[in-house]
């Protein structure tokens, strides 16, 4: 029995109706894209009953179901056509009892495409429902090496442990973040309360994130939401109200527009193009401040840690070259966990500008920052955009080129080891630097690559095994550790011999950060693009790294190294120069090409040369998760 053509039915088929017929684009039809597109697939998998997201369905399995409707699922036939009448009885059950009754759909790249339940997904959509109840069959692609594909197929694996279909990323390792930003081993399934919660959490996020940033092009609500929890512990968000979640997305509205894997914009040189000096005190001090009070932040102490060691000593050298114009202190023992808790009594006792020297001290950093909008935060670490504070390194490759030739001239059976720590950005330059320049002096020198800080691993019985006995260690020194087995080294006696060392001079690097920042820089380095931050990198040219030979250098070999130094100095040479190869083949083949230093920050491969490989996160000891979650490679570490 047919529906008088009046009522609320009625009024709601022609409403939408008219919606439909201003939309001039069709319904997609999944069966048509994949023909057209001569797509590729490898199988089918059910997945069963699935809450399908109303926002994913995207069109019809085949284009006899879609001539009735428009690219929004309206009804577009007329309000006299039998598909109306029944369009209009499944709206007024809807309305009395509710739709139960499952759709049959395919899912394809994370997208829905209906081949039974077309008018119910159509009345549903109309009447605002979230989701729909559904069978589903997913339609894999055959796997290739394009972004999305890329995506997709990370999806996938995160399905199979969450269930979860709603999400959307536009970056590469971005299910794999969310799983560890929620605390979930890589390969821990969740549970019914583990959705609940996250859903809960996401659903409020959406709603206060959207209704604020209308327009980021390219970039989705779930994009943001990795970057909230980037800042946010998730156990933390977990509990707020919505008044107190909003509050922390408005303070945080900077680093969400942040695009997911950018490369900061580098600062290469400490030249200042400013032309008249702007007093310190109106960029970077509060009005009722007398001096620049400077706080540097260490993990560990000078005595057991070499690294805080050349911080400590840069940060003596600092004090020393300012005099009274400054005032320097350090505090020790910083962690994940307590890092927000010194640096707020680092602000406490005074300090306006501060330095946290390591990477796992970055998230801490980055949560005071948005909380002290009026102290300047500067984070030790490389290949990490934030908007609230600001991160510097220092171009250690150019070090380790030098280093390289030095190994490549003296090695005497064509190996050379090499000891590198975590697998994170800006190693890979290091290594493959390193390679180049045992390669440019001895072509068949070959680099052995070892990490220290693989589980149950003995790298130096490895290099006996070998037979190398020329080796690259660790930079720097510790007072109380003190020991011979550090720069480029022979130990192939009672005793190692040391040739050469590179040098983190991090004195000359803090003393130019400081006089560039009292030339008004801190506001001149500010970037228009919103979804990148900002990386001090200087290098030898800066005198921020430095190599020093030992009197146990042949005569030639310095003077070689020499040239090759002030070459890197003056800018006329760069180790990334001409035809590079991997371990899998060319990566340029254009003579006259230097890598960019956005591609030196991100370099993910190893040289041709060099004997070893990228470890995997699950590899490392616990100690190194912390630096290699925050600067690892994607799908690599």
């Amino acid at each position: 029995m047919s529906l008088q053509l009046s009522g609320e039915p009625y009024s709601e088929y022609v409403k939408y109706m008219r919606l439909g017929k201003k939309e001039k684009e069709e319904l997609p039809v999944l069966d048509d894209y994949i023909e057209k597109n001569h797509v590729m697939t490898v199988g089918e998998v059910s997945l069963g009953l699935v809450q399908i997201p109303m926002e994913q369905i995207a069109g019809t399995k085949n284009s006899g179901r879609g001539v009735s409707f428009s690219r929004s699922f309206y009804p577009i036939l007329s309000e006299k056509s039998e598909f109306a009448q029944k369009w209009m009885s499944l709206y007024k059950a809807h309305i009395e009892e509710g739709i139960r009754e499952p759709i049959k759909a395919y899912e394809f790249m994370n997208r829905f495409y209906v081949e039974e339940g077309n008018k119910r997904v159509s009345v549903l959509k109309c009447v605002g429902a979230v989701a729909v109840p559904g069978m589903v069959t997913r339609i894999l692609p055959a796997r290739t090496g394009e972004k999305e594909n890329r995506i997709y197929y990370e999806f996938v694996d995160f399905y199979r442990l969450s269930e979860l279909n709603d999400l959307c990323f536009s970056e590469v390792g971005s299910y794999a973040k969310l799983q560890r930003l929620v605390g979930k081993r890589p390969d821990e399934k969740w549970s019914d309360e583990d959705r609940m919660s996250f859903h809960s959490l996401r659903l409020r996020f959406k709603s206060i994130y959207e209704e604020k940033e209308k327009n980021h092009p390219g970039k989705t609500a779930d994009d943001a939401l990795l970057a909230f929890l980037k800042v946010y512990d998730y156990s933390e968000l977990l509990n707020l109200s919505i008044s107190e979640l909003k509050a922390k997305i408005l303070k945080s509205r900077e680093e969400l527009k942040l695009r997911e894997g950018s490369v900061p914009e580098l600062s290469m040189s400490p030249e200042v193009k400013v032309g008249k000096k702007i007093d310190i005190l109106a960029h970077l001090l509060p009005i009722s401040a007398s001096k620049l009070n400077i706080a540097f932040i260490h993990e560990k102490t000078a005595e057991t840690s070499a690294w805080t060691y050349a911080h400590e000593l840069g940060r003596q050298h600092l004090q020393k070259a300012f005099s009274d114009e400054i005032r320097t202190s350090c505090y020790d023992g910083a962690s994940e966990e307590n890092i927000g808790q010194i640096i707020e009594k680092s602000i406490a006792d005074g300090n306006n500008l501060i330095f946290t020297t390591s990477p796992p001290l970055l998230k801490g950093s980055l949560k005071a920052a948005i909380e002290h909008p009026e102290v300047k935060i500067l984070n030790c670490s490389l290949n990490t955009s934030h908007k609230y504070i600001r991160t510097y390194y220092a171009r250690m490759y150019e070090a380790k080129f030098l280093m390289g030739a030095i190994a490549g001239a003296m090695t005497e059976n064509d190996k050379v080891g090499y000891l590198a720590d975590y697998p994170i950005y800006g190693m890979t330059a290091n290594i493959n630097a390193f390679a180049l320049g045992a390669k440019m002096v001895n072509p068949r020198a070959k680099i052995y690559l070892e990490w220290t800080t693989l589980k149950g691993h003995d790298p130096f019985e490895t290099f006996r095994k070998q037979e190398i006995s020329y080796i690259s260690g660790q930079d720097m020194i510790t007072p109380k550790l003190a020991s011979r087995h550090f720069g480029l080294y022979w130990d192939g006696g009672d005793y190692p011999v040391n040739l050469a060392m590179p040098v983190w001079h991090w004195g000359k690097f803090y003393e130019q950060l400081i006089r560039r920042l009292m030339k008004g820089a801190w506001k001149e380095d500010e970037i228009s693009d919103e979804t990148r931050g900002l990386n001090y990198w200087w290098g030898m040219s800066a005198g921020a790294v430095e190599v020093i030979c030992s009197k146990h250098l042949p005569i030639g070999t310095a003077r070689l190294i020499e040239l090759l130094k002030n070459t890197i100095s003056s800018g006329d040479f760069n180790p990334f120069s001409g035809v590079l190869y991997s371990q899998e083949g060319v990566v340029q083949r254009d003579m006259d090409r230097t890598f960019s230093p956005e591609e030196i920050v991100t370099m993910d491969w190893l040289a041709e040369n060099v004997v070893g490989y990228i470890p995997a996160m699950e590899e490392l000891v616990e100690k190194a998760k912390p630096v290699v979650s925050t600067q690892g490679f994607e799908g690599k570490a």
